[in-house]
């Protein structure tokens, strides 16, 4: 904006460009859904963890950086389990999605608890979503998306059918991994 450009002039142009000016105090997101909040028995692979003081920033409460390292504690925890069939040898895990979304602030000391749930199991991936809970509380949600890959090519391949089946007991409640 230019120094002589005054914030009411931006309003008039911004509105004689044909968008909608709305009044200061005027929310501009929708309103969150009360069943939009995950439930943790939703969420059939969990476990607890600390948070850690390591984890804070400056603000004292929990770095957006340290929920991506929760979720790799569940997802990878679940994964490199030989009980649950769902790392064959000569293959790997390589994540290629990670979306987070933070819903309230978390600080130490406290304790976590992690959940995880298949969403979606395609052809040479599989789709988990994810919740950080504190004191019954949402935190944070994600959805990560993770291809199985040849250690020895580093390429794609697809699930086999025991795979599909094993990673179908990790069902998220209400999906049927489609």
């Amino acid at each position: 904006m230019s120094p002589a450009m005054q914030p009411l002039a931006v309003t008039q142009q911004l509105g004689s460009m044909g968008l909608q000016i709305l009044p200061e105090g005027t929310p501009v997101n929708a309103p969150v859904r009360a069943d939009a909040e995950p439930l943790l028995a939703d969420f059939p692979y969990r476990l607890s963890d600390n948070v850690r003081f390591a984890d804070l920033d400056i603000n004292q409460h929990v770095n957006n950086a340290s929920y991506a390292s929760y979720f790799e504690t569940s997802r990878v925890t679940l994964m490199k389990d030989g009980a649950n069939g769902l790392q064959p040898d000569g293959f790997g895990w390589v994540m290629v999605r990670l979306g987070i979304n933070f819903r309230a602030e978390l600080h130490w000391p406290g304790r976590i608890d992690l959940g995880l749930g298949v969403a979606k199991i395609g052809r040479t991936s599989v789709s988990f979503d994810q919740v950080v809970f504190s004191e019954g509380k949402c935190v944070a949600s994600a959805r990560a998306v993770n291809v199985l890959v040849d250690q020895a090519t580093r390429k794609p391949v697809p699930l086999t059918d025991g795979i599909k089946t094993n990673f179908r007991r990790w069902l998220r409640r209400g999906y049927d991994g489609s």
